[in-house]
């Protein structure tokens, strides 16, 4: 007996699948034309309470208004809260690895406020955040260095010793992002300050997003691609 083979429609034939290959082969440019979605940076604080928001609401924090910031300008950042109130440059330094833990990208070392706070001797605080930037350095980390400033009442040659701590540091690392001042514009302003004349209100806060938003950008900018 023999049997006859069906004709199979033309769906299935030679011609089909030449057709089928060319529709796939045309959309392959299509695919490599789109842009990849941009990736995510993750930018560390490591600071005392300032970072930590302290006497606001975790929203209105310093890192969660400067990630606010930075994505309204089109940077896809997630600014990570290492802050802890009270911290000395020392504490920093102590915690540094456990900090690192989150894998950041780029790192803000916003230390040395409670260090003026307590008169602690500036060459301390110069070595802890030595130890500090060096550390981020060998992990390849692009790293901003806030300044801060003493108290007055501490006196004019402690006064001067501290604030040159942080420009001695900058100078001798020239790959380290340098902002003078985190609370510039801010500090000694009534109107800026919570009641305490030390910790930012929200309008504070504001004002130093603000002025520091151009050098976190151009921090963001040494962060390598891929």
């Amino acid at each position: 007996m023999s049997f006859l083979v069906p004709r199979l429609p033309d769906r299935y034939g030679r011609r089909s699948a030449i057709r089928q290959l060319s529709a796939c082969i045309g959309v392959l440019p299509l695919l490599a034309a789109r842009p990849a979605a941009a990736r995510e940076i993750r930018l560390m604080m490591l600071g005392d309470s300032i970072t930590a928001a302290y006497g606001l609401a975790r929203g209105q924090g310093l890192p969660a208004r400067l990630e606010a910031a930075l994505r309204e300008k089109g940077h896809q950042v997630r600014v990570i809260d290492a802050g802890v109130s009270g911290d000395t440059t020392a504490g920093g330094r102590a915690r540094l690895d456990w900090a690192l833990a989150d894998q950041p990208q780029a790192v803000i070392v916003a230390l040395g406020g409670n260090d003026g706070l307590r008169g602690i001797e500036p060459r301390a605080t110069e070595a802890n955040l030595a130890a500090i930037l060096d550390a981020l350095k060998a992990r390849g980390l692009p790293t901003m260095l806030a300044g801060m400033l003493a108290p007055p009442n501490l006196g004019a040659d402690y006064g001067r010793d501290f604030a040159a701590t942080f420009t001695r540091l900058s100078q001798a690392r020239p790959d380290v992002v340098f902002y003078p001042f985190l609370l510039e514009g801010v500090a000694g302003n009534p109107e800026l300050n919570q009641p305490d004349r030390i910790h930012p209100n929200e309008a504070g806060v504001a004002e130093l997003v603000r002025r520091m938003l151009p050098v976190v950008e151009s921090l963001l900018g040494r962060v390598p691609a891929g």
